[in-house]
């Protein structure tokens, strides 16, 4: 498998290849993020996450030909109006599964995994009646075109770099709301003790509702960053989903630094190996991986410390 390749080769093959698994672990951090916050706290299986991700690439389709048809000159800033209507989307249409089902089903898991996943087919049939079944993408804007030269053989995308530092940005602020803010101290509160926690006032309804509309904002804003790199169709997120619910358990559901530190190992590991071998061959070896890893500690790689 190596012997065909040079030492030098093999440098640039990794470098390259370390480079597409930042950006795939770019996609699957902001996926987990807000699959993170939805499961740690609330205990749902959310299977329609995906396509609250699609959701957002298909706001960010429509921005991008919305501001080509009226507003050519601001073409180039397109992203940017999308990226915060995608999370507004996504967000509010959160709160409304939030309030009109999941809220119904708490303390049973295979009802909300049930549940989303018929949601989730609800809305790949939307999606596909509104757009069509084909998948579409999205014209970058010039400055995000093209690719920086590190070396003779080593390139760099200029998107993959735009969509690492939206990553690193959107990871950041998550961090500063549930460590920095009284809403995320609410949260770590309901997280350690749901019942306490509304016995000194905080309105867990609340917090739950906001939590799952926050995590589906984030999904949406995954599924704008989705659409520099790939096109988008009504079930795209479905190849997602089991990748992202993989990042969260391996890292631990209740962990951020976690999540991080999960999807960087699970992306770059499957990016490596997907050169040498096929997509599935990869996927299974990933896959084997995690599994193994789990049976060794089946809590993830970190854990919340909760006085019991």
């Amino acid at each position: 498998m190596f012997g065909e390749y040079s030492l030098g080769e093999l440098g640039s093959i990794l470098v390259m290849q370390g480079f597409a698994g930042l950006i795939l672990f770019s996609v699957f951090l902001l996926m987990a993020l807000g699959l993170a916050i939805i499961f740690g706290q609330m205990g749902v299986i959310n299977m329609a996450h995906g396509e609250f991700m699609i959701l957002g690439a298909y706001m960010t389709y429509l921005c991008s030909h919305l501001f080509e048809a009226y507003l050519p000159s601001l073409y180039g800033g397109y992203f940017f109006a999308a990226m915060i209507i995608a999370f507004l989307a996504a967000g509010a249409l959160g709160l409304l599964v939030e309030w009109a089902l999941v809220r119904r089903l708490y303390a049973r898991p295979l009802d909300t995994l049930l549940a989303t996943w018929g949601l989730s087919l609800i809305m790949q049939q939307a999606f596909r009646s509104t757009f069509g079944a084909r998948e579409v993408g999205v014209e970058l804007p010039q400055w995000m075109m093209g690719s920086l030269n590190v070396t003779g053989s080593i390139e760099v995308q200029i998107n993959g770099l735009f969509v690492m530092g939206l990553t690193l940005l959107i990871t950041a602020a998550v961090a500063v709301l549930l460590f920095k803010s009284k809403w995320g101290l609410q949260v770590r509160a309901v997280v350690a003790n749901r019942t306490m926690s509304g016995a000194v006032g905080i309105d867990t309804r609340r917090i739950d509702r906001l939590t799952f509309g926050l995590g589906c904002g984030i999904a949406g804003v995954a599924g704008s960053a989705f659409t520099m790199i790939g096109s988008t169709g009504p079930t795209a997120g479905q190849l997602y989903i089991v990748d992202t619910f993989l990042v969260v358990v391996f890292g631990g559901a209740q962990s951020l630094l976690g999540t991080v530190a999960s999807a960087l190992s699970i992306s770059q590991s499957q990016s490596a190996l997907e050169f040498f071998l096929t997509g599935s061959m990869a996927k299974v070896l990933t896959l084997l991986m995690v599994i193994g890893l789990l049976m060794l500690r089946p809590q993830g790689l970190f854990v919340l410390k909760v006085r019991r």
